[in-house]
Order: C-alpha cells, then structure tokens, then sequence
C-alpha cells in the first residue's frame, strides 16, 4: 500500500533552518532513519521508504511553501495515491513548539501552504499533520517569525520533537488516521 507524506518547507539554504521548514525536516528524519537521500524529481525532492509492508512516498515540494498543491496533487496522480492516503506535514503557529496533532481535514487555518493543496485537490479533507512551532511574536511579526531561524534552546529539541513527528507519520501508514489521531493527539507532549 503507497502513501504520499507531503512535507512542506521553503527551497533553499535561506530557508533551510527556519520554522516554516519543519515539514521538511520531518521529511529529513525518515529518510535519515531509512538510510535514504532524495533524488530530484518533478515538483520536489522525493524518496520511497518502506514501513511495516507500507510504501512512503515521501515529497518535498520545490514549488515553495505557496504553491504546494501543484507539486502534492501531480505525485498523488503520478503514483496512482487515493486521497485518503495523503499526509501532509506542516508547521502551526497556533501549536505550541513540539505539540503535535493530525487532523483528518478542516480549513487551511491561514496556512498558504493548505489553502493551495485545497484549490489544487478541490478538497479539504485530507490529513494533515500539524508541527506546533509556537506563537512567540508580536503583532504584525508572524512572516519573520516563521521565517525566522529556530532559537538555541529550541534547536537543542528539535531532534526529539521530530523523532516524534516521524513516528506520528508512520502510525498515519500503519494503523490507520483515527487511530493515530488518538495516539498523537492524545500523547503527553510538552
């Protein structure tokens, strides 16, 4: 059974340690784990790992942030993935750092990244996994803040909170969207 994990994240050095990356770094993780690289193909980086009899397709679109739907809607059809078993990984503001939660649809919550895959999919139902980087910023500072790079204390987190991210996306391929969203979102977390 194949799976598209669509990490969102920004190309470039510029953006390669930043908040909006974290989708990313997810991606980064699993295929680290995997003992895998990302080759480049159309629309993004991709690599195809294994998980208990299941086939990740994982994506990192490199249409940036704002246009993900094109690159996560072309590889849904490429590899013949119903929508059902698409995740997408992403970061939330509205999420404290390190808190996670899949969502089985919903509106895109501001989020450029979701509110483009929605035109592209003509839909808003499929699972998300949402990365809380938190909301530390004043009025007006959300584009610099998301943007900008993960502080010290944070980055010395960061390796647990996306070991834990990687493990949301596989209970995702192997027991199922409820049963995962009980095991994420009801996991204590920080």
């Amino acid at each position: 059974m194949k799976y598209l994990v669509a990490c969102l994240g920004n190309i470039g050095l510029e953006y390669e340690n930043t908040r909006h990356n974290v989708g990313f770094k997810v991606a980064d993780t699993l295929a680290a784990a995997a003992g895998l690289s990302f080759s480049t193909e159309r629309y993004g980086g991709v690599a195809e790992c294994r998980h208990k009899g299941r086939t990740l397709i994982l994506l990192k679109p490199s249409t940036y942030m704002n246009l993900s739907g094109k690159a996560v809607s072309y590889w849904l059809q490429a590899e013949k993935i119903p929508l059902e078993r698409l995740l997408v990984v992403l970061d939330d503001i509205n999420l404290p750092f390190e808190r996670l939660r899949i969502r089985s649809g919903g509106s895109d919550g501001g989020h450029n990244g979701l509110k483009n895959i929605a035109l592209m999919l003509e839909s808003e139902n499929y699972a998300r996994l949402r990365c809380g980087v938190g909301s530390n910023f004043g009025k007006g500072q959300q584009i610099d803040f998301v943007l900008g790079e993960w502080t010290d204390d944070e980055r010395t987190l960061l390796p647990s909170y996306l070991s834990r991210a990687a493990d949301a996306v596989k209970s995702f391929a192997t027991v199922g969207l409820e049963r995962a969203m009980n095991i994420v979102n009801t996991a204590k977390q920080a």
